[in-house]
């Protein structure tokens, strides 16, 4: 059984040698990226079992995808290799502050060959949490009809509906974001959100306020990010503020959201306490942006314990 699953769409991201504007830089080094596997990586690493729903490219970047999730110990039972589908990039531009632009090549993308019908039931039928973000519905109209379907089958189920809005801009305006977004949070038992977005979804940026919002459509979790000011967490009825991990050094805030997401996950499937949660979560992201990359600074569990202190760093 998996603990966690995800639907979403992965990409190649070239990221620069070097830091400063893109139209200087002459070298890219070739990644991985895409929020939803970002995840479901994060979950494996911390020894969850995570599955990944998606559509790649039949080309050799599709394929380099599919072998890199799999050597990360994510189930790709649902993942397949379309023709004539080219598998999505990105370019990324970082600044000396850390500070990330992304520039999406994602036309055509392989994940519009997904379709509601073909979703396996029996796959959400082995799964504890059902965990989407607003990216993949902003990629294609078409796309909402599989979230749809998606969030039926986790209901139908039993699972828990994690929800990041993880909000693109350059993917869709804000009142579409507003839109589609709102249409689903009824539907969510965990949401993971950045005070900005939620801003966009809800007109309110307290995180606070926006806990209450949630709670009046009878969502029992809220973890609320708000970068290097930490995060605010809600779990029956407790509200804690957990202050942000400082990290050693900003390389590149790209994942951190991500491995954030994973982190809460982690901490609600053991049943910890709210607090221990959030400030596992806030670890785990500030270890990321450490790290140059979308998913390299993802840690494994023992890391995490280590940075926090709980465990004893055995030099090998």
């Amino acid at each position: 059984m998996n603990d966690v699953i995800t639907i979403g769409e992965a990409m190649i991201a070239f990221d620069p040698v070097k830091t400063g504007p893109m139209r200087f830089v002459n070298g890219f080094e070739r990644k991985i990226g895409g929020a939803e596997l970002n995840f479901a990586i994060g979950c494996a690493r911390l020894g969850l079992n995570a599955g990944w729903i998606s559509r790649l490219g039949d080309d050799e970047f599709g394929k380099y995808i599919r072998n890199f999730a799999r050597g990360e110990g994510i189930d790709i039972s649902q993942l397949e290799l379309v023709e004539g589908y080219p598998t999505s990039l990105n370019f990324k531009e970082i600044m000396e502050s850390g500070d990330v632009r992304t520039f999406y090549y994602r036309d055509k993308s392989p994940t519009l060959t997904l379709t509601p019908d073909e979703l396996d039931e029996a796959y959400f039928q082995q799964a504890k949490i059902l965990h989407i973000t607003g990216i993949y519905p902003a990629i294609d109209p078409k796309n909402q009809d599989v979230i749809k379907k998606s969030i039926e089958l986790a209901k139908k189920y039993g699972l828990k509906v994690s929800f990041d809005p993880n909000i693109r801009l350059k993917m869709w305006s804000k009142d579409e974001a507003r839109k589609v977004l709102s249409d689903i949070l009824p539907d969510v038992d965990i949401l993971l959100a950045g005070d900005e977005e939620m801003e966009i979804i809800l007109g309110e940026k307290d995180p606070k306020v926006i806990i209450e919002k949630a709670k009046e459509l009878g969502i029992g979790f809220a973890a609320v990010k708000q970068g290097d000011k930490g995060s605010v967490g809600y779990f029956n009825g407790e509200i804690i503020e957990a202050p942000s991990v400082k990290p050693a050094k900003v390389v590149d805030t790209v994942g951190a959201g991500d491995g954030f997401n994973a982190g809460v996950i982690y901490g609600y499937l053991n049943e910890w306490p709210l607090r221990k949660t959030i400030e596992f979560a806030n670890t785990i992201g500030s270890m990321v942006v450490s790290v140059k990359g979308d998913n390299e600074g993802l840690p494994y569990l023992e890391d995490v314990q280590i940075k926090l202190g709980e465990k004893e760093n055995i030099e090998r």
